[in-house]
C-alpha cells in the first residue's frame, strides 16, 4: 500500500503499522528508508535487504538526548546542535545494554531532521530502523515508483514524500573519548575541534 506524506492520518497509519511489527518505507531528511521497529525488525529488515549480519542499521532517536538511554558517552554540546539534522553518531553501547554472546558494542543513532518522522518515533515508543531502499551492493532507489516496482510486495507499506534524487546521506561520525572520527561525509560539516 502507499500513502502521502501529507494525508492527514498517515504519523498514525505508519506508527500502527509499525507497532504491527511490518516494515515499512518511510522517506526522510536523507534518502528514503527500510524501517521497522527496534529490535524486532531487523532479521525481516537484513532478508528484504540481503544485507550481512555484520553491518548494523541505523537507529532513528525522536529527540537528541534520547542518546543517553543507549550510552554513557556524554556528547559535546556543539555535536548535539547538529541534532535533530543528517547526521548519525556511533557510540558506544552501556555496558547493560550489551547481551552474552552479542558482539555489539556500539550502535549508529540518528535525530532525524523531519518533525513528522519524529512524531512517529515518538508515536512508536522506541527506536525505529533506518537503512536505504537498496538491495545490497545496488543503488539507492529514490522514487516510489521504483521502490514499489523493486519492494513493493515486500513491505507493508510505502509512503510518498517525493523524489530524493538528489539527497545526500547523513555524514557518518564514530564518537569515542570526546572525539568524532569522520567515517563519510554527507550534508553535515563536523567542526574542526571535534576531530580526531
Amino acid at each position: 500500500m502507499i500513502i502521502l506524506r501529507s494525508d492527514s492520518d498517515s504519523v498514525e497509519c505508519v506508527s500502527r503499522v509499525l507497532l504491527e511489527g511490518s516494515v515499512v518505507v518511510l522517506p526522510t531528511d536523507t534518502v528514503y528508508g527500510f524501517s521497522g521497529v527496534v529490535p524486532e525488525s531487523e532479521d525481516v529488515i537484513r532478508k528484504i535487504k540481503g544485507r550481512d549480519e555484520t553491518k548494523p542499521f541505523i537507529q532513528l532517536i525522536a529527540e537528541p538526548e534520547d542518546i543517553y538511554r543507549y550510552t554513557d558517552e556524554v556528547l559535546p554540546d556543539q555535536l548535539l546542535a547538529m541534532w535533530p539534522g543528517a547526521l548519525t553518531v556511533i557510540v558506544p553501547l552501556k555496558k547493560r545494554l550489551i547481551t552474552g554472546e552479542s558482539e555489539v558494542t556500539t550502535v549508529a543513532f540518528r535525530c532525524p531532521g523531519d518533525g513528522w518522522l519524529r512524531q512517529i518515533i515518538k508515536a512508536v515508543g522506541k527506536p525505529i530502523y533506518s537503512t536505504s531502499v537498496n538491495r545490497s551492493g545496488q543503488p539507492v532507489l529514490s522514487s516510489v515508483l521504483e521502490i514499489d516496482k523493486e519492494f513493493g510486495g515486500e513491505v507493508k507499506l510505502i509512503v510518498d514524500g517525493g523524489s530524493t534524487e538528489n539527497a545526500l546521506p547523513s555524514t557518518l561520525v564514530k564518537f569515542e573519548k570526546g572525539k568524532c572520527i569522520i567515517l563519510r561525509q554527507g550534508d553535515v560539516c563536523i567542526p574542526s575541534s571535534l576531530l580526531l
